[in-house]
């Protein structure tokens, strides 16, 4: 694989920014999946993140993990694993035009979902076992396609009301878990992961760390209340930039 100067920036600016997030500014991951679509295309990126992914998953269960609500993690997770299996499935034969596609309108349902959770007035907490099951579906199979399941464990997360660091640290055990399954249906059912990717992989660790650092920063300063409106925010303005790549 050649790699111009071009790809290895936009790629740091990837890892950097996937760091950020991982560390809790949540929602601009999705800016993430552009640039190193952009650097690498859009099916090789996927499996190209996913070890990115879980050295951030990593570094954000160790730092929250007294933070985490495992009811929502026991809840949510085993429908977000089975749309890992759907999407799995369903990405695996997919044309390279058709992939790029169906990302597309992937990135119109988040769109559409945060657009209508912003508009909601009511502050009940969803408790029906459906709406954990929609979410929980709809990120998984989102995640393997492109890994843009952001958007939709964003507004679960929202929807439960948990304060920042709460959601922080559910959010980072539930990506932790998910990412451990996508990464053998990545090396032997996509074979998107190699022994060059990892390669890739390695010489971007210096922007992910840098990435973490300034986000623990970001995040300590951020209020709770300002924080919610920020990810709704971001979640919205990360799926845009993914639709006009």
């Amino acid at each position: 694989m050649e790699i111009t100067i071009t790809s290895w920036i936009l790629a740091f600016c990837a890892s950097f920014i996937l760091g950020v997030s991982k560390a809790g500014l949540k929602g601009i991951g999705m800016v993430t999946v552009t640039l190193m679509a952009l650097a690498f295309g859009a099916r090789e990126s996927t499996g190209l993140i996913v070890p990115l992914l879980l050295v951030g998953d990593v570094f954000a269960v160790l730092y929250y993990t007294r933070h985490t609500q495992w009811r929502h993690i026991l809840r949510f997770t085993p429908w977000m694993v089975s749309g890992v299996l759907i999407g799995t499935f369903l990405g695996k034969d997919l044309p390279g035009d058709v992939f790029k596609i169906f990302m597309v309108v992937i990135i119109l349902i988040s769109v559409t979902v945060m657009y209508w959770w912003d508009l909601r007035k009511s502050k009940n907490v969803p408790g029906h076992w459906a709406f954990a099951g929609i979410m929980g579906i709809t990120a998984g199979v989102a995640t393997m396609i492109g890994n843009l399941a952001g958007a939709f464990s964003n507004l679960y997360f929202l929807a439960m009301r948990l304060p920042k660091n709460e959601f922080i640290g559910t959010a980072a055990w539930l990506f932790l878990i998910t990412n451990l399954v996508k990464l053998p249906l990545h090396i032997f059912v996509w074979e998107t992961i190699s022994w060059e990717s990892l390669l890739i992989n390695l010489k971007l660790l210096p922007g992910i760390f840098l990435g973490l650092y300034t986000g623990v920063r970001v995040v300590k300063i951020i209020r709770d209340r300002f924080y919610r409106k920020m990810i709704l925010v971001l979640t919205a303005v990360g799926a845009l930039l993914i639709l006009l790549r």
